[in-house]
């Protein structure tokens, strides 16, 4: 579960499309932004990254300042690993602003705060009070020690629960640890703000035990993290499959043991080249639920995987008009188990399939999978929605 910390730099080719805010900030640093085309065909703006910290996406994240991260290539396998720490590094990164905007609404619910209400009502602290990050670090500058203490009074208890739970190893019990940690190193400055108020009131003890709940539930949810990044390399390695078989087929006309020939390391890596020189790829994007103003949807995270080839807008337009004719929308255990008898990892994918639908339904994750298939171009978009 903590493996977004585990790599320092990831090297994959990314298109980050930026919110408004990030834009904003880019170009107030004098950084120039790049027009990207993506796989939809709808323009954005956003930056290219090559190389980057796992740290940097998360903060980024967390800021509220990327929209959409874009993934393009003929070949997963050798990044697979790269590809799935990215997918948990986004997970856990839309995780740790659920938890704290959850934080926030339980914190305005607690006595100690709705008694301020009542005796301040022109100083109310509810979901409309809005304090500027300057004026929250100027009044939570002297308060390091506070936080600390409280920081550790919310935490024990959590941490004697995990260190006394007969069923954790003590590799998940340093886990367990670790991810409550983090969470509360997250935890943002209006929070802050409101748990230092009203660290010293009789009602206190409300604030901690309901921010204890809310992080053993976020714990649990981090779960699902793994499972996702399994799921989405398990989805590309498909599609990068079909696309491999496709080109063997054209490539070595005549030859019956096609599943033998692409799994023969050098004709593969030759049949890679010729995909590569076609543009012939896999996308992926991962769509993060909305900004601070998108109401009810912060939560949310699509995954879209589909295959592209050049002529993708006059298949999309093909498609956009004659959708109900053309379209053949199903879940994704439906569309596993109809592939072919032998294409590779439709067992797998079914196994992970279910494992992701039983781990999201246990924390209260909403899972949705949907597969479109369009038959007159071969296309076949999978999205997998998640909202935390």
């Amino acid at each position: 579960m903590a493996s977004n910390d585990k790599k320092f730099i990831i090297e994959l080719p990314l298109k980050v499309i930026l919110t408004e805010d990030g834009a904003t900030n880019f170009i107030n640093h004098n950084k120039k932004l790049l027009k990207f085309r993506l796989v939809d065909n709808v323009e954005e703006y956003g930056i290219s990254l090559n190389k980057f910290s796992p740290q940097s996406i998360q903060s980024m994240i967390l800021l509220d300042y990327i929209s959409k991260i874009e993934i393009s290539m003929s070949e997963f396998v050798s990044s697979r690993q790269e590809v799935m720490d990215l997918s948990k590094v986004i997970v856990y990164s839309l995780l740790y602003k659920q938890f704290n905007r959850d934080v926030y609404n339980a914190l305005i619910q607690c006595e100690c705060v709705r008694k301020h209400n009542r005796t301040n009502p022109s100083h109310l602290i509810d979901e409309r009070t809005k304090m500027s990050e300057r004026q929250l670090r100027s009044v939570l500058q002297n308060k390091e020690s506070i936080i600390q203490n409280t920081r550790k009074t919310i935490l024990e208890p959590v941490w004697k629960v995990i260190m006394d739970n007969p069923d954790f190893s003590s590799e998940e019990k340093n886990i367990y640890i670790l991810m409550s940690e983090k969470f509360m190193n997250r935890l943002g400055l209006m929070n802050w703000y409101i748990i230092t108020l009203f660290n010293k009131s009789e009602t206190a003890g409300e604030m901690f035990a309901a921010l204890r709940v809310l992080l053993n539930s976020y714990m649990e949810k981090s779960k699902v993290a793994e499972y996702i990044s399994v799921m989405v390399m398990e989805l590309a390695l498909n599609n990068e499959n079909t696309n491999i078989r496709k080109e063997a087929k054209t490539m070595y006309h005549g030859i019956d043991d096609i599943d033998g020939l692409i799994f023969d390391q050098d004709v593969r890596a030759k049949i890679v080249a010729e995909l590569q020189r076609k543009h012939e790829l896999v996308f992926l994007s991962w769509k993060l639920g909305g900004g601070s103003s998108s109401i009810g949807k912060q939560g949310r995270l699509s995954i879209t995987l589909y295959n592209k080839d050049d002529e993708f807008q006059e298949v999309k337009e093909n498609i956009e008009t004659a959708k109900n004719s053309n379209t053949n929308k199903k879940s994704l255990i439906d569309f596993y188990r109809e592939l072919p008898d032998g294409q590779e990892g439709t067992d797998l994918g079914v196994y992970y399939l279910s494992y992701l639908d039983e781990a999201c339904k246990k924390v209260n994750v909403k899972f949705e999978s949907i597969v479109n298939q369009y038959s007159a171009s071969d296309l076949t978009v999978i999205n997998l929605n998640f909202n935390f």
